[in-house]
């Protein structure tokens, strides 16, 4: 249903030029990075304040509009395809930096700032934010989709780098949640609750993050392996040797061929682990020794050591650039990517058999991911007019998440639930789910935000 005419005339009112019903717009807000798609909103708006935001809350909710938050768009599940129509909100002109507490190695910023502008504004503080998806994702983003990335192993995600939130519910009530202190017993946690609920519980207006010093020596290298469960196997071996890794990756043959073809890369095509390690001379010197000798127990061959920052920069834009370089493999495709996370004696025997059924079901899929953590991702390349390889590659992916259910691990490692992996929900929660649901009841009552996301159905 349209937003009713007395809701737009208010907004206009409201933000003038920021409210937009213009279909250029409205297309714009309703593209995906996947294969995932829904019909474009009825407006966009572009607030500037939270102020502003609870104004527009306000009236959407008075005239039960959904309202759908979007940050840069790059969301893998759909997160913030409007579904149900109604407004999208834009937070990407809220993008200040409002405070760095270098002594408490904190920073407060607003919900339209990138993690790469955040991290250009600390270079003179001696300070990182470390989170890195790989995408240049907005912080709320990142937040809201509980995302983590290529340095969750040693600095974690977002779950444990966001302390305290200024959140606008449904009705437009602003409310704070956490602190700045290193931790609290006071009561409900509301800052995890709203950290992963995908904008289906509040907008996120603020957040405060943890900071991280910058390490005094990094190191990375590229390493070939003769199989998929050699590399896979040393993975393992070095997580349980417990060397402290900054980042440990994995990609198998179809991804070193697509960074070949895309990147200008030389890689054998054949599986590689991409690894980096933080912190003083002597024990990064000591780390790396470390894993050499164990991917020489497990084959591998070819370390390509990148010393220099730019060396470095390039290996992990080449890693960063995954999707568009494995897109290339079939051009014209699009993907259905998808992620599971299990614990990490199952991560062998998990990567191989998601594998297997690729190679069964006749696709490219590409198998690569932060495997130091039992996450690992597959994009496999479809024709989207055609159903049956859709289809598919739907089958695939839910093989991979009963599989990673089946060992104690979970559906999402860390694209989160959006459209596309609802459907898995009750299977990875029970009776959870309807927890869920009811908490999204109590918050908001007429259900406008993101609606058709990550909880069950209304009654």
């Amino acid at each position: 249903m349209p937003i009713p005419a007395a809701a737009s005339d208010a907004l206009a009112r409201l933000l003038g030029p920021r409210f937009s019903q213009a279909q250029a717009d409205r297309n714009l807000h309703a593209q995906s990075e996947t294969a995932h798609a829904a019909p474009p909103p009825d407006a966009v708006a572009w607030p500037l304040s939270t102020d502003e935001v609870s104004a527009i809350l306000a009236l959407c909710h008075e005239h039960r509009v959904p309202v759908i938050g979007w940050g840069t768009g790059t969301s893998l599940e759909g997160h913030a395809l409007a579904t149900q129509g109604g407004l999208v909100l834009d937070l990407m002109r809220m993008d200040r930096v409002l405070d760095i507490r270098p002594g408490d190695l904190q920073a407060d910023v607003q919900p339209g700032l990138t993690r790469e502008a955040l991290n250009q504004d600390l270079r003179a503080t001696g300070l990182f934010f470390s989170v890195d998806p790989g995408a240049n994702a907005s912080l709320g983003g990142m937040a809201a989709t509980r995302a983590s990335g290529t340095t969750a192993v040693r600095y974690g995600t977002m779950r444990d780098n966001v302390l305290a939130l200024q959140v606008v519910l449904a009705d437009g009530r602003v409310i704070r949640t956490g602190t700045r202190a290193a931790k609290s017993s006071a009561g409900y946690d509301l800052t995890g609750l709203f950290v992963g609920s995908e904008g289906t519980l509040g907008i996120i207006t603020e957040l405060t993050l943890r900071l991280h010093g910058q390490p005094e020596e990094v190191a990375a290298a590229v390493c070939a392996f003769p199989t998929l469960d050699a590399a896979v196997e040393c993975v393992t071996m070095t997580i349980q040797s417990g060397i402290p890794m900054a980042r440990i990756e994995f990609v198998d043959a179809d991804a070193a061929r697509a960074f070949n073809a895309f990147s200008g890369a030389a890689l054998h095509e054949q599986p590689h682990l991409m690894v980096e390690f933080h912190g003083s001379p002597a024990s990064v010197a000591e780390d790396a020794r470390r894993f050499g000798e164990l991917a020489a127990e497990c084959g591998g061959q070819g370390f390509d050591w990148a010393t220099t920052p730019e060396q470095r920069a390039q290996l992990w834009r080449m890693r960063h650039g995954a999707y568009r370089a494995c897109l290339a493999l079939r051009p014209g495709a699009t993907a259905v990517v998808t992620d599971v996370c299990v614990p990490m004696s199952h991560l062998p025997a998990a990567v191989h058999a998601a594998a297997e059924d690729i190679a069964a079901e006749g696709l490219i899929g590409p198998i690569l991911g932060h495997v130091g953590d039992g996450n690992f991702h597959s994009l496999l390349l479809v024709d989207p007019a055609n159903p049956d390889e859709v289809g598919a590659a739907k089958r695939i992916a839910t093989r991979m998440a009963e599989r990673a259910l089946a060992v104690g691990g979970t559906i999402s490692g860390e694209h989160g639930i959006g459209t596309g992996k609802r459907g898995l929900m009750a299977a990875q929660h029970g009776e959870g789910w309807a927890l869920m649901g009811q908490i999204k009841a109590a918050l908001d009552p007429r259900n406008i935000l993101n609606p058709g996301k990550l909880v069950p159905d209304r009654n």
